[in-house]
Order: structure tokens, then sequence, then C-alpha cells
């Protein structure tokens, strides 16, 4: 095996590629990435070898979190001695909930997307400049792009995290305006 990668340099590469995975990293994937990288054919073995270094590096290192197989490849979880700080942090995160503000604005975005501020504001009859930040800051909506009408405003849309959020799969799961109607003058009913 000429020319093979160092192998501190190959755990630190494995390392910050398991990082940067959205979701656990395969041993296959992981050793293709390598492989593609340098140029070079590993062995799934070789990096499994390498796999089981670094888990053992990180277990006798004082971090918060542990190197994992799970899922099906390899992550990155914290360690359950911090669950209990994660769980308070988590719980005074969702303390700060939406304003009735920043709710009647993202209501009018998820129906009228993509929209303007200015037709926002025209809806709302006030300024939303606050809610649509805080919107924005808790990735609720996102910018859709610019408008073609004078000044070109940008435009509002709920983002893929508004579905998550709320638990819908798409706008179409949203209640319909004539589900919301109240008839509260109504008599005999």
């Amino acid at each position: 095996m000429e020319n093979q990668p160092d192998r501190s340099l190959l755990k630190a590469q494995a390392e910050a590629l398991v990082f940067a995975a959205d979701k656990p990293l395969p041993l296959a994937e992981l050793t293709r990435l390598l492989g593609l990288f340098h140029q070079k054919t590993l062995e799934e073995g070789e990096v499994a070898g390498l796999m089981q270094e670094l888990t053992a590096e990180i277990a006798h290192q004082n971090r918060a979190f542990e190197l994992r197989m799970a899922g099906g490849g390899y992550a990155f979880y914290t360690k359950p001695d911090f669950h209990d700080l994660l769980s308070l942090a988590l719980a005074e995160r969702s303390k700060k909930r939406l304003s009735t503000a920043a709710l009647e604005t993202l209501s009018i975005i998820a129906y009228k997307q993509p929209v303007t501020k200015a037709e926002l504001e025209a809806i709302r009859g006030v300024s939303c400049d606050y809610s649509i930040q805080r919107l924005l800051e808790k990735n609720l909506i996102s910018i859709m792009g610019k408008s073609d009408g004078p000044g070109r405003p940008t435009l509002y849309g709920t983002s893929e995290f508004f579905m998550e959020y709320f638990g819908i799969n798409g706008l179409h799961e949203l209640p319909q305006l004539k589900e919301l109607e109240q008839n509260e003058n109504s008599i005999g009913q």
C-alpha cells in the first residue's frame, strides 16, 4: 500500500465527514468518500479499524459527545451525562412561544404565499417588521425571492420547518378558510 494517507489524517477526515453529515454516515459511504478524496481504493475493513480507533479516542477524552454506530452509520451523540442539561435548555427554548402578532403574520403568509411585507401590513393594519424577523429567526418562514413589483420587495413563504413544526406534509393539509368560519350570531342551531 504505497502512498497511503497517514492514519491520523484519515481519522481526522473521517471525523469531519461524520460531523458534517446530516444523518448517520454508513461505513461504505465513508470509505467511498475518503477513497475518492485521496484517489485511492480503500478497504472497508481498514476504515472500520480507523473508526474503532477514533471511537475509542473520543471515548477517553473529556467530551460532551461520543461517536457511535447507529441507524446504519456513524454519528455523534450527546453523552447521557448531559441529557438533563440539554432537556433544561430545550424546555427554556420552547417557552419562547410565538406572540399573537407573529401567529397572525404566519397565518397570512401560510395562506397567501408568496407575500410581501406591504401585503402583510395591508391585511393586518400594523407594521410586521418584528413578527417577520422573529419568524425568520425561528425558521418558520423563508425568503422566496423578489417580487416584480415596484422596488422589487422581498417575498415571504413558509419553510420546510414550518411543515415539521405543525406536523403537516403540505400546505394542502392546512384547514380551509371556510372550515374556520364560525356562525357566532346564529340562532337555533
